[in-house]
């Protein structure tokens, strides 16, 4: 079933160029709801079970965070009052603000904290390695609660909070225990700044949402994801449009405030238009465009063949493939935690997009005997449909004997974090991106964060990393963590755990009128407000 548009905006939509210019937009209406247009359809609800950005962007709207990561990149209190550290950084103590309330009316407490901790902690990949270093999560009452290290773990802060998949959400304790960490949970009760519509929800397509009354901000200004979330609009949708197109003309004849990214093919026409903000390039805003593989399927699950594919990935060829502006893409950079970022580093470099000359040597010596390799293509993602494409070809032209199967992103994303083998649906290849700010930290980073924990879809096992974690995850002293993350990267390229494939930029579009839109690499839908003529 299509979204209902106006005829304006189909009409626009097939007149839709790079360069269009459209005559002047709708008067905003003061009770009109702030529409975002997403990049995939909404179809799953718990952030925890799957690895979904979409899931994310709901996600951040209906629950809250103990922790929230600023503009600067620094971890801030956001439900919590704050926190104290003693015993030689072995033991946290946390207290959460007061009047804090779910969206079922029961006050959040240090329990429904520590349950949802436990869960998030048996999923997530950082999430993982900060309870394997915990001795014990015990409340002390309400409102405060205690996590007490077994080993020196340096990164307590940075993993509760991690702005990306998995975020360590909040939810009632007896949601939180009442399912697996892979099994979604029914109830969507959060304590966030929104309240979710469900009885509205069409999967895929739309999602509303109301203003929480009962949400305390925290009383500071809004900084990245920290700050005061103040809702300045009573009601809000999540869209999905598949036709790029569409999304263009819906921004560009005010049919829609927001699009999570701009088409790369109107982008130009975007920064031109006096009526349209385009986000800034880099920052937060930064991709990185990878292969997902699937070591425990063969042909992957033998390192030569994976060096192959590795090697076929190269970066020119899938950025050019996005259409990007002048300035948008960088395929000289190639570090697994992103160029700019704190641990980027050249370790391993020329193992990465070397050459297809390259990657045939090496299928040719790896033992390939041309076994099938079901590569999944989204057909409805601006970013992934454009990369798989251009992956796809690569892997051909290397000498893989390639099934393309093409399906829509939500589809693919519950075949991804399966197990069958290829005859029962399984997978071999799925094209991905990440934000920079999943990639720069070794421990949440997808290609090492994961290393040996049997976490689909992120199931590689390399045993040159496990003892570089171990030594990451201990090192308090920040300069010594860099030279052992350029040794993980390293380690990483060489075990192909997950080939990179270019660093870009992929902005983000919305309207002028809107005011206070955080710009932070995610949709954040608190602190914006429609100015009026």
């Amino acid at each position: 079933m299509a979204l209902p548009l106006s005829r304006r905006t189909l009409v626009a939509a097939g007149l839709a160029l790079p360069a269009i210019h459209v005559g002047r937009a709708r008067a905003a209406s003061s009770d009109r709801p702030l529409k975002l247009v997403l990049n995939v359809g909404l179809q799953t609800l718990d952030p925890i079970a799957g690895p979904s950005f979409v899931t994310r962007n709901f996600a951040y709207m209906v629950y809250d965070t103990l922790i929230s990561m600023d503009s600067k990149g620094q971890f801030r209190p956001q439900m919590l009052e704050g926190w104290k550290i003693t015993d030689g950084g072995m033991v946290y103590t946390f207290t959460l603000r007061p009047g804090l309330k779910f969206s079922d009316g029961q006050p959040v407490t240090s329990e429904d904290c520590i349950a949802s901790l436990k869960r998030w902690g048996a999923r997530d990949a950082l999430g993982r390695r900060l309870m394997a270093a915990t001795k014990e999560l015990r409340q002390v009452d309400e409102r405060n609660f205690v996590l007490e290290l077994s080993r020196p773990f340096g990164l307590v802060l940075d993993a509760l909070g991690k702005p990306s998949v998995q975020v360590p959400f909040i939810m009632p304790a007896r949601i939180a225990n009442s399912a697996p960490p892979t099994t979604p949970v029914k109830e969507i009760v959060g304590s966030g700044p929104y309240l979710f519509n469900r009885e509205e929800w069409v999967p895929g397509e739309r999602a509303t949402f109301r203003r929480n009354p009962d949400y305390v901000p925290r009383n500071e200004p809004a900084d990245g994801l920290a700050g005061g979330k103040v809702v300045k609009v009573e009601r809000a949708e999540l869209l999905t449009m598949p036709e790029l197109a569409t999304r263009a003309a819906a921004l560009q004849t005010n049919e829609v405030d927001y699009l999570e990214y701009a088409p790369f093919d109107f982008l130009s026409g975007f920064m031109t238009n006096k009526d349209i903000v385009v986000a800034k390039a880099g920052g937060p805003a930064l991709m990185m465009a990878a292969l997902s593989i699937n070591h425990l399927q063969p042909p992957f699950d033998n390192v030569l063949i994976r060096r192959a594919a590795e090697a076929a990935m190269i970066r020119s060829e899938v950025l050019d493939g996005l259409g990007l502006p002048h300035g948008l893409a960088d395929p000289a950079q190639a570090s697994l935690f992103m160029a700019g970022t704190f641990y980027a580093s050249d370790a391993g470099k020329d193992l990465t997009g070397s050459s297809i000359a390259h990657a045939r040597e090496l299928l040719k010596t790896s033992g390939y005997k041309g076994e099938r390799v079901v590569f999944l293509l989204p057909g409805d993602s601006a970013l992934l449909n454009p990369i798989g494409l251009v992956m796809s070809d690569q892997l051909k032209r290397a000498g893989f004997n390639l099934d393309v199967q093409t399906q829509d992103w939500s589809s693919i994303a519950q075949r991804w974090i399966g197990r069958a083998p290829l005859d029962a649906g399984g997978w071999s290849l799925v094209p991905v991106v990440y934000p920079g700010f999943d990639m720069a930290n070794p421990l949440s980073n997808p290609g090492v964060g994961y290393n040996c924990t049997g976490n689909q879809p992120y199931n590689y096992c390399s045993a040159d990393l496990t003892p570089l974690i171990a030594q990451f995850e201990a090192e308090g002293d920040p300069a010594k963590r860099q030279g052992i993350a350029a040794s993980i990267q390293k380690a990483a390229f060489e075990a192909a755990t997950f080939p990179i494939a270019g660093q870009f930029s992929s902005p983000a579009a919305w309207r002028r009128e809107l005011s206070g839109v955080i710009d932070f690499g995610l949709p954040i839908m608190w602190n914006i407000e429609r100015k009026t003529a």
